[in-house]
């Protein structure tokens, strides 16, 4: 993936962070909540995809039939 994938993929979380907080009435620590747990993933995306953090086959999901 590209730099530029990456810079337009990091807009694009911001600005639908940003309208989630700006347009959907909720509480403010429902607000703070919603951020923190973006913001998490976000950095966990990132280091997975500079491969800090390696896409282990080792976790496994089980498959529903």
């Amino acid at each position: 993936m590209s730099i530029l994938h990456l810079i337009v993929i990091l807009a694009a979380m911001g600005v639908i962070l940003y309208l989630i907080n700006a347009y959907v009435p909720m509480d403010a620590k429902i607000k703070k909540i919603t951020n923190v747990v973006v913001v998490i993933a976000v950095i966990v995306w990132l280091l997975y995809q500079f491969g800090v953090l390696p896409m282990s086959s080792s976790i496994t999901v089980p498959q529903v039939k």
